[in-house]
């Protein structure tokens, strides 16, 4: 064989359990998991399968490989693979395997990801789909992924359901269909040729070293997961659906229908007593309440608290839990791939509930400790109380605190640096109120929180919310403005005002829109506030501070819906398909903007990858540490400015829990 300097690996395995519910390190870690078949090309050259099932074995060059540092391991969606081969060598190869980190660290069963590269991140980077087919079909490579390729996970990497046909059996082998089996190596085989031509057509765009670093400190984070309070999660179960069941008897004793959780049944209802209502969406529901007659409201307030799916969250938390108590694998690495930030997994922390209760300490005791008598007693409302407790499922090991530390003000902070808006940055170099502040160079009066015109910081608030990426009226509506008590007269002038407060936010815009019109049509490399916009063989690129680039497929000039002259690219649009977007400059600032900011947070995770990162959602990071750690030494270090950013004032505030919430 020579020297092993890289291989390239994709394997098909069989598991009884669900790896979308589930994950892959839950997939890997049950009894039944087995690698049937790995696929392998040795430094790039002809790709081997190795049929597992059926007795071959894989040659003991490649298992040294495997934990050998200087041999780089490639696969698309490497996580998948490394995990599944971390598990198989401990199970076949014990001698052959090695960890990471320290003992103290919950990665030890891992094979080190330092080791690994991931194709589907390359395609990432590049602003291609997140799957082999996408991206391949996008770069027009030769070989294509086989379409047959699901029917033949289906038969065999799943378990099967037991027919007379089948004579009662709960899995297919092999032999139970020795075609569909040729035809299964073959698809792998293609998989591992597709995954390397991908890698062969992007040669010519490299992913920066130390974006291969952050996907390093990215696996790492997922290896050690986050433990649970299981207790909590299995009780919280039980009390949702006891107290479903009840809100459903109390609804059905009111409206006597026979499912008073259909919607046309509901509605009808509704219409009989005297409320005509055209949708029983949150929004119509919760508006409906506050009007509607006594035992109409009580009827509307019971659909609310049946509507709540707070529940899914625990049974998602259930799904994930590894036999050591910990979620593993809860961060897509350049999951949101226009721009590269994390996208969240199995239970998505990006999207759980706020909790606003004083007493949360004291519900979540009852939950843990089971009293479902004492919560009915003290909460009105279960479902909601349930809801707010999600978080608290989330603890630290034994002996050991979270501390939860995150940026203040991050993307209204790198705005105003980019575009020298002066006067913010003062704001934030007294360490002031940026919505004050906003409001009072608004509306020309001075502007205290709880004091003197005080009223008009939640006018200053949406304005910064809404309005710092060319958002007009529309933006201002999207965000609350008109249920925050503003008239509908109001909203164009506070668009008016907050611009000509912020002059140099609006030329930032044009300035970048300029650039990239020039860019596209005249296919010439244009820079404006430290922000180069370059166009390379079909693809522009925005290069941000960092070195990191953003990337925009096969852009050109279009019309917009007012006839003036857009930027079209190619991309995952709204409709989770591959599309043509249209842009224009306020939205680039966006990308921009948020871009250094996960640049930022990415930053203060190296800074910070001495300590235990068990989580981090958008600008925040959830650190598991022992008692003595001091909170003010990570905001210190989570807080400092990146070299490449210099003059950026940032700052970090944390706190420190015995379990996840928001301060």
């Amino acid at each position: 064989m020579g020297k092993i300097q890289t291989l390239s690996i994709d394997i098909e395995s069989y598991s009884d359990v669900d790896l979308q519910k589930c994950g892959v390190y839950k997939y890997a870690q049950s009894p039944a998991f087995e690698i049937l078949l790995f696929g392998v090309s040795v430094n790039g050259g002809e790709v081997m399968v190795y049929d597992l099932a059926q007795g071959d074995t894989v040659p003991m060059e490649i298992i040294e490989a495997l934990t050998d540092d200087s041999v780089t391991k490639w696969a698309f969606n490497a996580a998948f693979e490394r995990v599944c081969l971390s598990v198989w060598l401990q199970r076949h190869y014990p001698e052959h395997f090695s960890s990471y980190s320290i003992n103290e660290d919950t990665v030890g069963d891992y094979l080190d990801p330092s080791e690994w590269k991931c194709s589907m991140i390359w395609s990432a980077y590049m602003g291609l789909p997140l799957s082999l087919a996408g991206s391949g079909m996008v770069l027009g490579v030769e070989e294509q992924k086989l379409k047959e390729g699901k029917d033949l996970i289906r038969y065999f990497c799943v378990p099967c359901k037991p027919t007379k046909v089948n004579g009662g059996r709960t899995r297919n082998l092999p032999e139970h269909d020795t075609d569909k089996w040729s035809l299964f190596k073959f698809y792998n085989k293609r998989d591992v040729e597709v995954e390397m031509s991908i890698q062969d057509r992007l040669k010519k765009y490299p992913v920066p070293d130390f974006v291969w670093d952050e996907y390093h400190l990215d696996q790492e984070i997922n290896d050690r997961g986050i433990a649970l309070d299981m207790n909590v999660v299995e009780n919280a179960i039980a009390f949702d659906s006891k107290s479903k069941a009840e809100l459903a008897e109390k609804m059905q004793e009111l409206t006597d229908l026979d499912n008073p959780n259909s919607v046309v049944q509901m509605k009808q209802w509704l219409a009989d007593n005297g409320l005509e209502m055209d949708s029983l969406g949150k929004k119509e529901v919760a508006q409906a309440v506050k009007t509607a007659p006594k035992e109409l409201a009580e009827v509307l307030l019971l659909r609310q608290q049946l509507s709540k799916s707070s529940v899914k969250k625990y049974q998602a938390m259930k799904n994930a839990v590894c036999e050591d108590g910990r979620a593993r694998g809860m961060f897509q690495f350049y999951g949101a791939n226009r721009s590269g930030r994390w996208a969240g997994r199995m239970i998505q922390l990006q999207n759980l509930p706020q909790n606003h209760m004083p007493d949360l300490e004291q519900a979540r005791g009852l939950v843990a400790s089971g009293n479902y008598d004492a919560m009915e007693l003290l909460y009105d409302d279960i479902p909601d109380t349930l809801s707010q407790l999600i978080r608290t499922a989330f603890v630290p090991r034994t002996g050991m605190k979270f501390v939860v530390a995150d940026f203040s003000a991050i993307e209204a902070r790198v705005l105003s640096f980019l575009a020298k808006e002066n006067w913010r940055m003062e704001v934030f170099q007294n360490n002031g109120d940026i919505y004050c502040a906003s409001a009072s160079a608004m509306f020309g009066v001075p502007v205290e929180k709880h004091g003197e015109n005080g009223h008009l910081r939640q006018k200053g608030k949406i304005a910064e919310l809404a309005l710092g990426y060319g958002g007009s009226v529309g933006a201002l509506k999207a965000m609350g403005a008109l249920d925050m008590g503003l008239a509908e007269e109001e909203l164009q002038p506070l668009v008016d005002s907050w611009r000509a407060a912020n002059p140099n936010i609006v030329r930032f815009w044009w300035n970048v829109d300029r650039c990239v019109k020039d860019t596209v049509k005249n296919r010439v490399t244009t820079e404006t506030h430290g922000i180069r916009f370059i166009y390379q063989s079909g693809m522009m690129f925005i290069e941000l501070p960092s070195g990191r680039r953003l990337s925009y497929v096969k852009p050109r000039m279009g019309e917009n819906r007012f006839g003036g002259e857009s930027v079209t690219y190619e991309g995952v649009g709204g409709t989770k398909k591959w599309e043509r977007i249209e842009s224009y400059g306020p939205k680039f600032v966006e990308n921009i903007v948020q871009e250094i900011s996960r640049d930022i947070l990415a930053y203060a995770m190296r800074t910070l990858s001495h300590c235990f990162i068990c989580g981090h959602v958008h600008d925040e990071l959830i650190i598991e540490c022992s008692m003595g750690v001091s909170i003010d030494a990570i905001c210190e270090q989570m807080g400092r400015t990146p070299p490449w950013i210099n003059g950026l004032l940032l700052r970090a505030d944390g706190y420190e829990c015995s379990f996840y919430k928001k301060d």
